[in-house]
């Protein structure tokens, strides 16, 4: 499945979900991810999110797609991150 991540964290915290959510996931702008990836993983990066965060105050959100090309991605101004495919 394809999706976009996205965080709020404290400033203690927000480290510890960068490196997290890049192990999993594309880094797109501060604090939004995207990419492919299995259920599996996803239910094991939101494991791990879950044990960073404090719930009362952080949140995650992700919007799922069955695949990239079901979703229309347009960017306005600089993309502060391309993903480049390399062989």
């Amino acid at each position: 499945m394809y999706v976009i991540l996205v965080y709020d964290c404290g400033e203690k915290r927000v480290g510890k979900m960068l490196k997290l959510c890049r192990r999993y996931l594309n880094w797109i702008q501060n604090s939004v991810f995207e990419g492919e990836i299995s259920e599996v993983k996803l239910n094991e990066l939101i494991l791990h999110a879950k044990a960073i965060m404090e719930i009362d105050e952080d949140s995650v959100i992700i919007f799922k797609s069955r695949q990239e090309k079901w979703l229309e991605k347009q960017v306005v101004g600089k993309e502060k991150s391309t993903l480049d495919n390399f062989l």
